[in-house]
């Protein structure tokens, strides 16, 4: 199990239920939107940097600044992200 996440990502879960590999995109995507500091560091030290990549780029949905951050230290375009493509294929309220 991953050390010492905190209650701030998982509010609306019970981390004790879920599974460190099998529930992987779930657990790095509500760390990179909702946890703090210490909780980036533990996923960093927990899953590998390829396991964490492939992950990230799975998520159904990412706040636009984490995706910045994500692009920078994966080294990845917006593109790249299911959560990119999805967003730019839905279709905007008309702008006034």
């Amino acid at each position: 199990m991953i050390p010492q996440l905190s209650d701030t990502a998982f509010w609306d879960v019970d981390f004790e239920s879920l599974d460190a590999e099998k529930d992987a995109a779930f657990i790095v995507q509500r760390v990179f939107n909702y946890g703090l500091w210490n909780d980036h560091l533990a996923i960093f030290q927990y899953y590998s940097p390829e396991q964490l990549k492939t992950e990230a780029v799975k998520a159904a949905w990412y706040k636009k600044k984490v995706l910045s951050f994500l692009c920078v230290i994966f080294e990845l375009q917006p593109s790249d992200f299911v959560c990119y493509t999805r967003r730019q294929s839905q279709p905007q309220h008309w702008n006034y």
